[in-house]
């Protein structure tokens, strides 16, 4: 455990005896792609940091349509909110493919944050980061038209999950267009389209296995 302990950033900060302390109260767990680990509006009890694979989060509306918040991916953590104020999830998370993840108790995360600010300052940033791409999101809803929405959601994919080489990035994220269009906050329909247009003058090139973005075109 200490060997995964050591390279998640949110423990960075930590001298060798905090690092083995923290270490001795994490866990570690395999989980297959499609696995819900928690839902909204349940009452939080575990604390959740991606080692490897990635994960979404996500809320459901009375008629069963998902909207996408965030993919989480190495090194991010999520689950902490519930734990913090005590109230029930707010959101649903779900693994995107196999994926290795660390996770505390809730009394264990909470003692975390006690003795340790470098954690608790990490966890502040994190919460701030999130915010800021809420108030973002909410900008993009109000001011930008769909075709630009999802241009900025694949670069946004691109720059967070993507491989670069040269003026191209590859993005092998497990996410299908209804998800990307939940992402974008645009119709299926209209994804479709933009993604043809996108295709047809090779910014975009999709396969069943990645999709890539040419930036000397996009620019």
């Amino acid at each position: 455990m200490i060997e995964l302990v050591k390279k998640v950033p949110l423990f960075s900060q930590l001298n060798e005896a905090q690092l083995n302390a923290v270490a001795e109260i994490c866990t570690s767990r395999s989980y297959n792609g499609s696995t819900v680990l928690f839902s909204e509006k349940e009452i939080g009890s575990i604390f959740y940091i991606v080692y490897s694979g990635s994960v979404k989060i996500y809320t459901t509306s009375s008629t069963g349509e998902e909207k996408i918040l965030s993919i989480c991916s190495s090194g991010e953590s999520f689950g902490e909110l519930s734990l913090i104020d005590g109230k029930p999830r707010s959101a649903s998370a779900q693994t995107l493919v196999e994926s290795v993840l660390i996770t505390l108790t809730a009394q264990n995360f909470l003692d975390l944050l006690r003795n340790h600010f470098d954690i608790t300052l990490g966890i502040m940033k994190e919460l701030g980061s999130r915010l800021r791409d809420t108030n973002q999101h909410v900008y993009d809803l109000t001011f930008l038209d769909a075709r630009t929405r999802v241009i900025k959601s694949l670069i946004t994919l691109a720059n967070k999950h993507g491989m670069r080489h040269g003026n191209i990035i590859t993005i092998k994220l497990v996410l299908n267009f209804d998800e990307i269009s939940q992402l974008a906050g645009v119709q299926k329909m209209t994804l479709m389209q933009v993604i043809r247009d996108l295709e047809e003058i090779r910014i975009l090139t999709i396969t069943p296995t990645d999709f890539k973005l040419d930036l000397a075109k996009l620019r």
